[in-house]
């Protein structure tokens, strides 16, 4: 447990958060929504500083992060709490889980860990970093002086301050937007009350010059509509341009929505193409290993640049940020074109 950074003195022994977007306003003893950030006698804590509840090394692309440093480790952790309430999360164990559990690692620790595992980098992911942000704060800058990038998975429900706050360490982020967007379905299974302050956030990262790759999570039946997704293709396209990644995440039967079936591959399919017709170069489907759509294609020549399967890289037909065949520069960020061979299978640590 550490003072938080992130919030506001309101007088009285109140105190408001200014971590996430939700901006909650707290009395003396009251927890915020997220279950780990508390006001003790006037001052917030954030209760889960220094516990990681998962520690993993994964491949970047598990993020799914497939245009930053591909081929990448990055050691992986998240803590219990959320500021969203999804009712379709796959880690609904950690995120909706309202008790102060893990392991004590703190952050000089945790960049130990990165390095003695061979990670180039640290990943803040499997609930909402956003609400433990002082504890990755401080990793992250430790992180920055060992020379590991950090990269975040958010839903992207910040603030101004805190995404002033992670600028001082953080190198790319994949916004879930989920759902493709829609206000409705975002406020019904996972009680956002505004989905504003999620594209304040990524033009803010953008501003920043934060690497940013836009995934969303296709629920069907309920989150699939095409006019939406449409909606969300052209906000990206006019506000990040045709050149950054979007990824059509392919829904699994999950907690709540256990009785939904998995999303159908022809659906994704409409995704990726209507993406591709609206004039997005890199769109991808997730969640569907061996599938031509999580290929990486030239956007000039149309052939094949990255083909994996899963998690990992078989195939690499760039030099030096250019296609192979045909010159065109691409729009990804890496050290070199042999870096990817380290690519495979995540193991866990903790």
């Amino acid at each position: 447990m550490k003072e938080a950074v992130l919030y506001k003195n309101l007088g009285d022994k109140q105190v408001m958060c200014l971590a996430c977007a939700r901006r909650c306003r707290l009395k003396d003893g009251q927890l915020g929504l997220c279950g780990v950030r508390k006001n003790i006698d006037g001052k917030l804590y954030l209760l889960v500083y220094g516990k990681a509840y998962a520690v993993n090394v994964d491949p970047i692309e598990k993020k799914p992060l497939y245009h930053f440093y591909p081929g990448s480790w990055v050691l992986s952790f998240g803590t219990t709490g959320c500021n969203w309430l999804c009712a379709y999360c796959c880690n609904y164990h950690m995120s909706q889980r309202k008790r102060i559990e893990g392991v004590d690692i703190p952050p000089e620790n945790m960049v130990f860990l990165a390095i003695r595992y061979n990670s180039d980098g640290i990943a803040y992911t499997y609930n909402e970093p956003t609400i433990f942000m002082e504890y990755a704060h401080d990793i992250g800058v430790l992180a920055k002086k060992r020379n590991l990038f950090n990269v975040f998975v958010t839903n992207g429900f910040m603030t101004e301050e805190s995404v002033n706050y992670l600028a001082e360490f953080l190198d790319a982020a994949t916004v879930d937007v989920k759902g493709n967007a829609n206000p409705r379905f975002l406020g019904r299974y996972a009680g956002v009350p505004d989905t504003q302050p999620i594209f304040d956030t990524i033009l803010m990262l953008r501003d920043k010059g934060i690497h940013i790759e836009i995934t969303d999570l296709i629920v069907p039946e309920i989150g699939d509509n095409l006019e939406d997704a449409k909606k969300l293709i052209r906000w990206v396209y006019d506000n990040l341009g045709p050149e950054v990644p979007i990824h059509f995440i392919r829904f699994f039967p999950q907690y709540r929505l256990s009785h939904l079936p998995p999303t159908p591959i022809k659906t994704l399919e409409k995704h990726y193409r209507l993406a591709k017709e609206l004039g997005m170069k890199y769109v991808y489907l997730g969640n569907t290993p061996g599938h031509a759509y999580d290929n990486t294609y030239c956007p000039e020549c149309g052939k094949l640049l990255i083909r994996r399967y899963g998690f990992q890289i078989l195939e690499w037909n760039l030099e030096k940020g250019r296609c192979k065949f045909c010159g065109a520069k691409i729009s990804v960020v890496y050290k070199n074109d042999k870096a990817w061979k380290k690519s495979g299978n995540f193991w866990f640590i903790y």
